[in-house]
């Protein structure tokens, strides 16, 4: 799963970045500090992992990971080219989701935060950035038109299947609206394929991170707030952030980060956090495979069939798939070994139909 942290400059998003990938130093506090994007790559805390571990003796524990993709800070007129322009665009196609940044703290003490626009208002920041990807798709689907008309008139379906997407986006994106609204309405085959190849940014999924200070951080101050309502009407997700304080935990020891975030009240740091929300709004979940060498969590979306979870392992999985093997997490806390669940008849062995669970351990057979 990749996902790509967009926002205005100066709303955190260097600093938040640092914080997940304990990355070293923080990037500059100035607009365009990052030219091409940082690219990370975080673990995502699975507390599960240790409890199979702590049953099946192995050599190694692989958790899930997130590709992070820091992109330059984006501003008014970026689709036309202002501040960085489009070279932040080619990055924000690639990623399954957006983290976006939005700044949800005046300036307080002795430290102070110039906002590009002058004043903290995190739903103006929302739409700058979101009307700057809308246009930036219009755009392409502008550019995109002309060619399709060519290639449909030779009868090719699929050119034609692209040019009827298009000229359902055309009229959305120039009335200043998401690209989202149309594709997750598209029930053509064809169209679907076409909306996979045009790469829509507006399109994507959106988790919208409120960048809160020290006094708000369960994110329940107005300004949050306000975030929190643009979420829900968007039907997206919202994570309140400290990114100062994330900055901080990054550069401490176990024992010295878990006395910080319990004077702060805190349980876990953001990375958590944020990893659950990006499976919520991604509809991801985990599976486990364990074993002498590894025990290993893996990531596949909700209603995946058992094929489709081994091809995530290796494409040789998929393709020769016989059957799997599986129980749960809870199944080896109970019985304590896979020798125990297997006599008491809890080791399940299921075909190509079956829809993997959140939490299954599996063994998978294959013959190519």
């Amino acid at each position: 799963m990749e996902v790509g942290i967009v926002g205005l400059p100066n709303v955190g998003k260097s600093t938040l970045f640092n914080a997940l990938t304990d990355a070293g130093a923080l990037a500059a506090n100035y607009p365009f500090a990052t030219i091409e994007p940082n690219v990370g790559v975080v673990a995502v805390p699975d507390p599960r992992l240790a409890e199979i571990s702590g049953y099946i003796s192995t050599q190694k524990i692989i958790p899930a990971s997130i590709r992070v993709v820091d992109i330059a800070g984006i501003v008014k007129g970026a689709s036309e080219g202002e501040g960085l322009g489009n070279k932040f665009l080619s990055h924000i196609r690639e990623v399954d989701a957006i983290l976006h940044v939005v700044r949800c703290f005046e300036n307080s003490g002795d430290v102070e935060i110039t906002h590009f626009d002058g004043t903290v208002d995190p739903i103006r920041d929302i739409e700058t950035i979101e009307l700057e990807l809308i246009l930036a798709d219009l755009q392409t689907v502008e550019q995109a038109t002309e060619k399709a008309k060519k290639a449909a008139r030779g009868g090719d379906k699929e050119a034609k299947a692209r040019l009827a997407l298009l000229e359902k986006l055309a009229p959305v994106l120039a009335e200043g609206k998401p690209a989202r609204g149309v594709i997750a309405g598209l029930t053509d085959p064809d169209e679907q394929k076409a909306a996979k190849s045009l790469g829509m940014i507006s399109a994507k999924r959106v988790l919208y991170v409120a960048n809160v200070d020290e006094s708000d951080l369960l994110g329940q101050g107005p300004l949050a707030s306000k975030v929190r309502e643009r979420a829900a009407a968007e039907g997206m997700e919202v994570v309140p952030v400290c990114a100062k304080i994330e900055s901080e935990l990054a550069g401490l020891d176990d024992a010295e980060r878990d006395e910080m975030l319990e004077a702060y009240g805190l349980h876990e740091p953001a990375l958590a956090t944020l990893a659950r929300g990006a499976y919520t709004l991604l509809g991801l979940q985990s599976f486990y495979t364990a074993g002498e060498k590894e025990v290993r969590a893996w990531t596949v979306s909700q209603g995946a069939t058992a094929p489709q979870a081994a091809g995530v392992i290796h494409s040789d999985f998929e393709r020769g798939f016989i059957r799997a093997e599986i129980y749960s997490v809870a199944d080896l806390a109970e019985l304590k070994n896979e020798k125990a669940i297997r006599e008491a008849g809890r080791l399940r062995v299921e075909g190509k139909a079956y829809v993997m669970q959140d939490g299954d351990v599996c063994h998978f057979l294959f013959n190519v």
